[in-house]
């Protein structure tokens, strides 16, 4: 992937460096890679980080890395919603862990992925912008560079990435329509289960109430934080903990065999035109089926 950059009067005179940290925003760690590549160069030809440049001057940065990975491919099929050379998403069924773990070592998405890349001939590290838990479906993004990762990572920081979820709850919440405002911790002596306390962590969701089944409704979720298992956590402390939700619910039910939740809409600028990119991945048939009943 080649990226360009012609240097404007606020540049003239300025050196390289100041160019691809201020501007193009590349990592440190990248800008190290990039100069033992020879990736970047100025006007077609090697340059060094510390020259200077002047205006109309184009300033290219080319990221095409062979990547050692430390897991194998398996090979699979999923549903990608999404794909260009920068992005892959995938719709990701309930059951399968996004990434290896030490109770997971293999059968992930993250596994299958890597197939998918090495399919294509690329030989690049599989990197997940978004993590879902094992058994919440939905959106899964993956970028294929590490500069195009740290771009999503700093749109996350700047709040500019909209992230929804549908949710099948128990009752129905009053209002129907808010913002769950509570601090999220890590439960002393669970390496899993979370908590709301006061010394925990900023968290904030917006929910909306879409439809009433009988005793259950269904929720979009929209997060402005992104804590372990925020969702789940703040329905159960408002009382209306997720269908399905083994972890923070008491209540059985035979309707799905998993939290109903689903990662519903990924929404972001794309890094390299500034086009706004809508993902969207439909309700799961698990969830229909059990809003049908």
């Amino acid at each position: 992937m080649k990226i360009d950059f012609e240097v404007t009067e606020l540049y003239n005179g300025k050196k390289l460096l100041h160019i691809l940290k201020n501007e193009m925003k590349i990592s440190g760690r990248l800008i190290k890679k990039l100069k033992s590549s020879g990736g970047i160069l100025l006007n077609e030809n090697p340059v060094r980080t510390v020259d200077t440049v002047n205006k109309g001057d184009i300033l290219s940065v080319i990221i095409d890395f062979k990547e050692e990975v430390d897991i194998k491919p398996e090979p699979a099929e999923f549903s990608v919603l999404y794909e260009d050379d920068c992005f892959l998403a995938v719709n990701k069924e309930p059951g399968i862990p996004v990434h290896p773990t030490a109770g997971h070592p293999t059968g992930t998405l993250a596994h299958q992925v890597l197939a998918h890349f090495m399919n294509q001939g690329l030989s690049i590290k599989v990197r997940p912008i978004n993590r879902l838990d094992k058994d919440t479906s939905g959106i899964v993004l993956f970028a294929k560079n590490a500069y195009i990762q740290d771009q999503i990572i700093n749109q996350m920081k700047e709040n500019r990435v909209y992230k929804s979820y549908l949710g099948i709850v128990h009752g129905v919440f009053s209002p129907l329509e808010g913002i769950i405002n509570l601090p999220i911790a890590r439960k002393n002596d669970s390496i899993m289960e979370r908590i709301i306390h006061p010394a925990g962590s900023l968290s904030v969701t917006r929910y909306k109430t879409l439809e009433l089944h009988k005793e259950l409704s269904l929720v979009q979720f929209v997060l402005e934080t992104g804590r372990t298992h925020q969702i789940r956590v703040h329905c159960r402390a408002m009382g209306h903990p997720l269908l399905g939700d083994w972890l923070y619910s008491d209540i059985q039910t035979n309707l799905i065999e998993r939290q109903a939740l689903h990662s519903h809409i990924f929404a972001f600028d794309h890094p390299l035109n500034g086009q706004r990119i809508e993902i969207l991945a439909p309700l799961p048939m698990d969830m229909k089926k059990a809003l049908s009943v």
